[in-house]
């Protein structure tokens, strides 16, 4: 079956699925392979729960007009998003960075939508899988479409952009994150500026942060830049009024009081302000937008237990991040300070020194409580108190409760810190 035909077919059936747990009814199941499953073994069980049609890629599960046969089903995916993409009338926002993408999707897609019908990407789906499905999302009327691209290692970026051909483009940042994958700093600006690549290469459109330096060197003399800054005049100009805890920022002579915690979320904020502003979205309804979204998914909650006022920012962590993070909860005024630091993960050789830092940085900053978790932390050379796993934690906790106390938990996915709620 040619693209064309299994077009044909998605628009007749236009929802796709990839899990037989998730099945609806009249969809085309995608029977993907994994490290540890095979979807062809579950495209009958795909059939049975109501899909109209399952794309294998093994012949002995093609076994009925309603199995559809391909060389390599991720291949058939990644093809298909590509052809919607070129036969849809939405334009299209890529969005990567280190940082701060997930948030900054969200925001983006709250203010683009109090004028526009748009679609983005599902949580933090932004992988040669999930891209397609977000392009796959875009329907007959959908007017922009907010594609959030993840990369760990170089090319990664370079490959969504030729599946999804964005008109636009935004990197939050260049961070010290995946630094395995990417060889160091050096390569985590090579691979994300991959954006900027195809978007130059191609005469598209680029959003920027005008105070980053990066970002100002890569794209050089580009013309079809438009960028925010809190002081240069040739760009869009955002204030930063405060962040203790929430980011209040004004422009044109519009506050705007958010709900996000820490001055670290500013830019994200900013790019949602300039890009709205670009789409020609009423000031007020941008500012109604970024006041009314609240974070969620382990992403700076701010949450009350039992006496403690709670910033849960448990879903990644980075040295960047980690940094950031800590150096916003200084910050804020509290009369009683804990975090929970965890484990930073895939930064390759380059663990031992930035964990390190991390801790001598937590040292120095004097909260009442800093507890470290994780063998990494717990490799470091620090006064503060280390813990080699999550357990020992708890058991430590149990019987050394804390007081009321204002508490940042930090660490990556991995780390799943989020635990500590069920145990304050």
């Amino acid at each position: 079956m040619t693209i064309t035909q299994l077009h044909h077919l998605f628009l007749a059936h236009p929802i796709v699925s990839t899990d037989t747990r998730k099945i609806e009814e009249h969809c085309i199941f995608f029977a993907l392979k994994g490290d540890n499953f095979n979807g062809n073994e579950y495209a009958a069980q795909a059939l049975e729960k109501g899909a109209a049609y399952a794309v294998v890629d093994e012949e002995k599960y093609h076994t009925s007009d309603r199995t559809i046969l391909v060389g390599e089903v991720l291949t058939a995916l990644q093809e298909l998003a590509c052809f919607h993409r070129n036969h849809c009338e939405a334009k299209i926002i890529g969005l990567t960075g280190s940082n701060g993408k997930t948030t900054t999707k969200e925001l983006i897609n709250t203010v683009l939508a109090k004028k526009y019908r748009t679609v983005a990407t599902k949580g933090n789906l932004n992988n040669h899988i999930g891209v397609p499905l977000t392009l796959l999302s875009i329907m007959p009327d959908t007017e922009i479409a907010i594609v959030e691209m993840g990369a760990n290692h170089q090319k990664e970026i370079a490959f969504l952009c030729e599946i999804a051909q964005p008109d636009f483009g935004y990197v939050t940042n260049f961070g010290k994150a995946h630094l395995e994958g990417f060889g160091g700093v050096e390569g985590v600006i090579k691979g994300k500026s991959e954006l900027y690549d195809y978007l130059i290469a191609n005469g598209k459109s680029v959003f920027m942060n005008a105070d980053d330096s990066i970002q100002l060197e890569k794209l050089g003399s580009y013309i079809r830049k438009y960028g925010f800054s809190t002081e240069k005049q040739d760009y869009f100009k955002i204030k930063l009024l405060g962040a203790d805890p929430f980011v209040h920022l004004k422009a044109e002579d519009v506050a705007i009081q958010t709900k996000l915690i820490g001055s670290y979320n500013f830019t994200n904020c900013c790019a949602a302000l300039l890009i709205g502003k670009y789409f020609n979205v009423p000031l007020t309804d941008i500012k109604q937008a970024l006041e009314n979204y609240v974070p969620d998914n382990n992403r700076s909650q701010l949450l009350e237990k039992n006496g403690h006022h709670i910033i849960l920012d448990a879903y990644n962590a980075n040295p960047t991040s980690m940094k950031a993070a800590l150096e916003n909860f200084a910050t804020m005024e509290a009369k009683r300070k804990t975090a929970f630091l965890g484990d930073m993960f895939e930064l390759g050789t380059t663990a031992p020194e930035e964990h390190q830092k991390i801790a001598d940085l937590a040292a120095d900053m004097k909260f009442e409580h800093v507890f470290l978790v994780g063998k990494n932390f717990d490799g470091t050379n620090t006064s503060l108190p280390t813990f080699d796993s999550f357990e020992l934690l708890s058991l430590h906790l149990g019987e050394h409760p804390i007081e009321k106390s204002t508490i940042l938990i930090k660490g990556s996915r991995g780390m799943a810190l989020e635990r500590l709620l069920d145990i304050m």
